[in-house]
């Protein structure tokens, strides 16, 4: 039996109609993975560019839709991954359809936007996940099982320059994925921000960087850039007696410890898995109530207001390059 993220894929249940709605580069992945899971039927495609539109539905046999509303008689549920200035219209409108959210990551472009979101959901008893992919990656799985007591987190997302998200600064670009797990692995509220940051190629912060201290003691350092030479995903965590250190790029995790006065290293095994597959398995799994799990919009909002508490501090006081 065919296994994805521990779920079996099961045949023979009533398909899911799904569509994707903002085909760019992300919305066409979506697409890619959604056609070859049996148990959903990808419906249509959904994107203002009919040309665009027009070429994912073909490759991935999908009806072409040029305006997110055509489409929603024709759907159970929704990817919504266009850019992030429209989440909050479109989640919205799906949802007093009836129909059920996987709203690709920031949640909205405003606080306020995603707590009625999230807000409306709840009343209307509609599914909202967000999709911070991250939180699917099989190392941070794998690494979660041994982290107790975190006292020092460190992180690097850096990348090289894409005119993909340039809407948005590299904190609710990049950094907000880290975010989410430092906020889903500590469990604990942020007591103090120190926060830096600069423009270099956009009109939006392009790197920053950000020190957060929970009440719990524990110190997160938190590194992202979109204007790096290659790309790093990478997550540090030390803990009493023990320091694991996390790849997300190439599904790697490494525990060090002290063991005879000398470090043991160890490698873990993993058992690798393409994150975004796993994510929309699980949005699936909810929708159709057997067990899945997925970033609530609750969790999806929690990241965001943490994220702009880390802008305000940043802008209040950044380096802006010329």
């Amino acid at each position: 039996m065919l296994m994805i993220g521990g779920f079996p894929l099961l045949r023979g249940e009533k398909m899911n109609r799904i569509g994707v709605i903002g085909v760019g580069y992300l919305g066409s992945q979506h697409a890619r993975i959604l056609s070859s899971i049996p148990e959903c039927k990808l419906s249509c495609v959904v994107d203002i560019d009919k040309e665009r539109a027009d070429r994912v539905a073909k490759e991935y046999n999908a009806v072409p839709i040029y305006n997110w509303r055509d489409a929603i008689s024709l759907i159970d549920s929704a990817i919504v991954a266009t850019p992030t200035s429209t989440h909050f219209e479109i989640s919205k409108g799906l949802i007093e359809k009836g129909k059920h959210v996987l709203v690709e990551k920031p949640i909205t472009e405003k606080i306020e936007e995603a707590e009625e979101l999230v807000d409306y959901a709840k009343k209307s008893g509609i599914l909202l996940q967000v999709g911070h992919v991250e939180r699917f990656n099989p190392a941070l799985t794998e690494a979660r099982k041994i982290i107790e007591n975190p006292r020092f987190i460190e992180v690097h997302r850096l990348g090289t320059f894409s005119h993909r998200s340039i809407d948005i600064d590299v904190v609710l670009d990049l950094m907000i994925h880290d975010i989410d797990i430092i906020l889903d692995i500590v469990k604990s509220e942020p007591s103090e921000i120190k926060s830096a940051g600069a423009k270099v190629l956009t009109s939006k912060i392009d790197i920053a960087n950000s020190r957060i201290e929970f009440d719990s003691g524990c110190v997160a350092n938190l590194t992202a850039s979109r204007v790096y030479g290659k790309k790093v995903r990478k997550l540090r965590i030390f803990q009493p007696f023990k320091y694991i250190s996390v790849d997300y790029k190439d599904q790697e995790v490494k525990v060090y410890s002290l063991q005879d006065f000398s470090i043991k290293e160890e490698i873990l095994k993993i058992e690798k898995e393409e994150p975004l597959k796993i994510e929309l398995i699980n949005f699936l799994r909810s929708v159709n109530g057997k067990g899945g799990k997925g970033v609530t919009g609750q969790e999806g909002l929690k990241a965001l207001r943490l994220a702009y508490k880390i802008l305000d501090e940043m802008k209040s006081d950044f380096l802006e390059m010329t």
